[in-house]
């Protein structure tokens, strides 16, 4: 017995929602529904190898060739679909989830002006096991910003450009101060926004992460400014249990100069 397989991903776009069918097709000898070890092993492969959280849906639909009665190909397209189901649920795969199985019966074909009749009707010999997936979640990527905006994503980096520090200095400025004022309006209005507040320091030798304090005289100073930040948003009403505070060192660097990596930005962890 020929046997011969088919994997055919095909993609479906409706007008609201992408809806996305994958299909395989098993082919079938003339005149045979019974299925052999391979030909088992790839339908039931196909299905286990197919994401299991993405499958809403599967539907088996068999077929013949145009050759013989119409009832009789009825009945050998309606028993080639039952192999295929009955392979499936014998190999642990859930019948609920098989809302169809039909047998189509005959293709018609017009054999007078199609080419390769034989191979033709060779691929109408099979059964099409079609399953129906789930779209796939959207993907957001993190984003950069300047202030606190209204529709954060977990990951979303809001670097504070107007608040930064002296060299060597933990010590909020004034118009640091103003920058957090305006700040913590917004996170008073956005009140599911839970966040990191990360410090940073610029021109530490390569070979020293972290700079000193010079108030302190502690090699802290990047953690040091994240704290100033989280005590001065604290005092703004802020609740605790929705920041944390760390410092980074000299580790992530802007690029655009000292006077920018002496900074600290907000990091969104929930929403």
């Amino acid at each position: 017995m020929r046997l011969l397989f088919k994997y055919l991903p095909l993609l479906f776009f409706g007008f609201m929602n992408a809806q996305e069918e994958v299909v395989h097709s098993v082919y079938f000898e003339f005149d045979k529904f019974a299925l052999n070890e391979v030909q088992s092993k790839e339908v039931v492969d196909f299905i286990k190898k197919t994401d299991s959280t993405r499958i809403e849906s599967i539907q088996i639909f068999g077929y013949t060739d145009d050759i013989g009665k119409e009832a009789y190909n009825f009945k050998l397209s309606t028993k080639r679909a039952a192999a295929i189901q009955n392979k499936v649920i014998e190999s642990g795969i859930k019948s609920k989830i098989i809302v169809t199985i039909e047998g189509k019966g005959r293709i018609l074909i017009d054999d007078d002006i199609v080419e390769n009749l034989p191979e033709k009707r060779s691929k109408n010999r099979r059964v099409d096991v079609v399953l129906n997936l789930k779209p796939l979640p959207k993907i957001e990527i993190p984003g950069f910003y300047s202030t606190i905006q209204k529709n954060h994503i977990i990951g979303d980096h809001v670097y504070l450009d107007n608040v930064l520090f002296e060299r060597g200095s933990s010590k909020l400025t004034f118009k640091s101060k103003n920058e957090l004022d305006k700040i913590a309006k917004l996170l008073h209005k956005y009140k599911n926004l839970q966040f990191e507040i990360q410090g940073h320091v610029c021109c530490t030798p390569p070979y020293q992460k972290e700079a000193i304090d010079k108030d302190t005289k502690k090699r802290q100073l990047s953690t040091n400014r994240a704290q100033s930040v989280y005590k001065y948003l604290i005092f703004k009403k802020i609740p605790k249990t929705r920041m944390t505070f760390k410092g980074y060192g000299n580790t992530v660097p802007l690029g655009k100069g000292a006077e920018y990596d002496r900074r600290v930005e907000l990091v969104i962890t929930k929403i």
